[in-house]
């Protein structure tokens, strides 16, 4: 049987599109497991001009990475028999300007890996033929930056980045079980980003943010200034090595 996964240099061409002509359009949306990165709740929640925790309750459910200890947010399928996404229609996706990072990234899928000492990461690209995508039939050649350009890639792998810097250092400074006090803070702060916002606007709140770090003495205005600010909240609050660090 022919390995569906195949590494992909990023000058490499391949051929695929997708659109409601293609025989199996819709198929892709069915019979998955869509896990949600902090950065794809903030765009799908503000598409739907949804408050966070509204937008959490109705389409998500919650687990524990079973390797790293954080919570981790997928979507609830609204059909049980086919796991169909909440979002599919028979015209397509509905958030599709919304739509998270691995939709737009099929059919390639990304990794990325940092040098010991190095802030710098290296970009690894492959391309996934699943038996049931006929996609591959057509289409213009293109490269893989070609297909991050298009699809508008770019913005979600910058702050993925982040959120991968985060797990790495969690893993490395924090390697057992949160607290389910420290589990529900992390959950607030990086997926339920207006509640984060009310808790960090006031003062008497259970979110506490640490004087020592100068990154918090500004008060954000959008959304995605935020989540910057709420992932450092996370690493300063639950990745900081120093002895005596403070808790939340």
């Amino acid at each position: 049987m022919r390995n569906p996964i195949t590494p992909l240099e990023k000058h490499e061409t391949f051929c695929f599109t997708c659109s409601p002509e293609v025989p199996c359009f819709n198929a892709c949306c069915r019979d998955l497991n869509q896990a949600l990165t902090p950065y794809d709740v903030l765009c799908l929640k503000s598409f739907l001009n949804m408050p966070s925790s509204n937008f959490l309750e109705s389409y998500t459910q919650e687990s524990t990475g079973p390797g790293t200890g954080l919570p981790v947010v997928s979507l609830r399928f609204s059909d049980a028999d086919d796991l169909t996404c909440p979002f599919v229609t028979d015209a397509g996706c509905r958030v599709y300007p919304a739509r998270p990072a691995s939709c737009r990234t099929y059919p390639l899928a990304r990794g990325v890996s940092r040098h010991r000492g190095s802030r710098q990461l290296t970009e690894h690209w492959a391309l996934i033929r699943e038996p049931h995508c006929l996609g591959f039939r057509d289409g213009q050649p293109q490269t893989v930056d070609e297909w991050v350009d298009d699809q508008q890639i770019a913005a979600h792998n910058r702050m993925n980045d982040m959120m991968l810097e985060l797990i790495s250092l969690k893993n490395r400074f924090r390697p057992k079980a949160l607290t389910p006090s420290e589990k529900k803070q992390v959950y607030t702060a990086l997926y339920d980003l207006d509640t984060f916002r009310d808790k960090w606007f006031n003062q008497n709140s259970a979110v506490t943010v640490t004087a020592s770090s100068r990154r918090f003495d500004r008060s954000p205005t959008s959304d995605l200034d935020l989540l910057i600010v709420a992932m450092d909240w996370v690493k300063d609050n639950l990745c900081n090595p120093s002895p005596g660090k403070p808790q939340p």
